[in-house]
């Protein structure tokens, strides 16, 4: 949901509406912060829904655990996804690197102290992604206080904030049906393969294979980001033609990218499973499970760039000083 603000911030900033990004990504805070509430109470009674399905009892019973631990990184999450987007629509991405940079260094010796030390297992793998986004979000918030690269588009909360948050989660539904339908498809892989008669072994390899997808994903990820801030700028300033120009230059960019990845993959398809198991079993279900992930990735990589630049042209029309500017948009 929180995609919408790379339509309404990265317009607004385009249009030279600059009090409009704070707005809106303090109306995305309040409402994704409600979006938790039924969120968290799902998660809550996770391992009973997973038995009802058929599941695994010992998997359910680790899962829903795992979720109620995670319940605490819900609401920070929905803070640190609203100011990257606030901060990636005005291009200051140098302030989210270093406080990335900051969180992992953080977060990896205190993930290995709950897991390891403290004996938590899963449960402190949960709290610590947890801690590590309340860490993120309290830095970035440092900065937009402090920060004078945010001085235009710097707000108070107002009476214009609820205003704004009908518009808000208008374009959230839009963006959270584009990016869930896609994400539910792969969980529903692995539900699925829990009903299978080795549920251990067809979870774990699924798990692997949608692990391994998932860490490249962020490559083209973050090529439809910058895309998706360019574009959504231009359209915001009404020239249609240099968004088109940029949508363009990330196809072929990802192109090359996922030449090099795929094939890289393949070639290690033998060792693939090592990273993840010992198990022999499992090795070698991923190696003849290899293939089709590395075809899964060509089109979920292209999926990627695209679904980002296609969410900013969602309005083609948007309020540029006292009068409206219409944007021509070529889908």
């Amino acid at each position: 949901m929180a995609g919408a603000l790379e339509t309404l911030c990265g317009q607004a900033y385009g249009a030279e509406q600059y009090k409009k990004l704070g707005i809106y990504t303090y109306a995305a805070i309040v409402s994704l912060l409600l979006v938790c509430l039924p969120v968290s109470v799902l998660w809550i009674f996770l391992d009973k829904l997973l038995l009802l399905l058929g599941q695994d009892p010992l998997i359910s019973q680790r899962a829903g655990k795992y979720a109620i631990w995670l319940i605490p990184a819900l609401f920070p999450y929905v803070i640190l996804q609203s100011l990257v987007r606030y901060l990636q629509t005005q291009s200051l991405i140098l302030a989210m690197l270093l406080c990335s940079v900051a969180t992992l260094f953080f977060h990896i010796p205190l993930c290995w102290v709950l897991v390891f030390k403290l004996k938590m297992g899963n449960s402190g793998a949960a709290l610590a992604i947890g801690l590590s986004y309340w860490l993120n979000a309290i830095l970035l918030g440092f900065y937009l206080k402090y920060s004078s690269s945010v001085e235009r588009t710097r707000t108070s909360f107002s009476r214009d904030v609820f205003l704004s948050i009908g518009e808000f989660v208008r374009f959230a539904v839009s963006s959270a049906i584009m990016v869930c339908l896609e994400w539910w498809s792969f969980e529903l892989f692995i539900l699925l393969s829990g009903l299978l008669p080795n549920p251990e072994l067809e979870t774990s390899v699924l798990s692997i294979c949608l692990t391994t997808a998932t860490l490249h994903f962020y490559i083209p990820y973050s090529f439809g980001a910058a895309a998706s801030t360019r574009v959504s700028n231009e359209l915001g300033a009404g020239n249609p033609n240099a968004a088109r120009l940029a949508v363009w230059a990330v196809i072929v960019l990802e192109a090359v990218e996922v030449t090099i990845a795929s094939a890289t993959l393949f070639c290690c398809r033998h060792i693939l499973g090592r990273a993840f198991s010992n198990g022999k079993e499992v090795v070698d279900y991923v190696t003849v499970m290899a293939p089709l992930l590395c075809l899964s990735i060509i089109m979920d990589s292209f999926q990627a760039v695209l679904s980002d630049t296609l969410r900013n042209t969602k309005t083609s029309k948007i309020l540029k000083g006292e009068g409206e500017a219409d944007i021509p948009v070529d889908a």
